[in-house]
């Protein structure tokens, strides 16, 4: 299986190559099951306002060649109900950032002040990527936990020698 089969998918014009692809990733197993889930995610974060619809036409496709993607991994069980979120969740946040304020340098925390952890911090990304980290990071969330994405507006940068 090469590492196209997003690429496939989107590119198939009929049921056949659907059909070939769909063989072709089940004898390929977990990774090539993994290498299209891969090619989804990549999509998700360069998706834009105008390809929204799209994605998640794709992802009803790959949903209906592989109606049980629990059986490459247990872990992916509902990865369809998952990429879908994600895409509803970068829309959002598509639609609240206007275009003309998303360049520049955005990052994302994520924290839960009621617990000694750690803050995470993502910085030093395209507003793509920050949507897209918030929106694989977000429907996870526990209790007490949030999840920021923010542009910088001011920053300082020093560097030890």
């Amino acid at each position: 299986m090469n590492e196209h089969a997003l690429k496939q998918l989107v590119q198939a014009k009929s049921e056949q190559e659907l059909a070939e692809l769909q063989v072709s990733i089940q004898n390929g197993g977990y990774s090539a099951f993994h290498q299209l889930l891969e090619g989804f995610k990549q999509q998700i974060k360069e998706m834009n306002d105008t390809q929204v619809q799209q994605v998640l036409e794709w992802i009803q496709t790959a949903e209906r060649l592989f109606p049980d993607p629990g059986l490459f991994s247990p872990s992916w069980l509902h990865i369809w109900k998952e990429l879908s979120e994600m895409v509803s969740i970068k829309t959002q946040l598509m639609q609240a950032v206007p275009v003309e304020e998303r360049n520049g340098e955005w990052q994302v925390i994520l924290d839960n002040p009621h617990t000694i952890q750690e803050v995470v911090c993502h910085p030093s990304l395209t507003f793509d990527h920050a949507a897209y980290l918030f929106s694989y990071f977000r429907p996870g969330l526990e209790k007490n936990e949030y999840i920021r994405l923010q542009k910088i507006q001011n920053k300082f940068i020093e560097v030890g020698s």
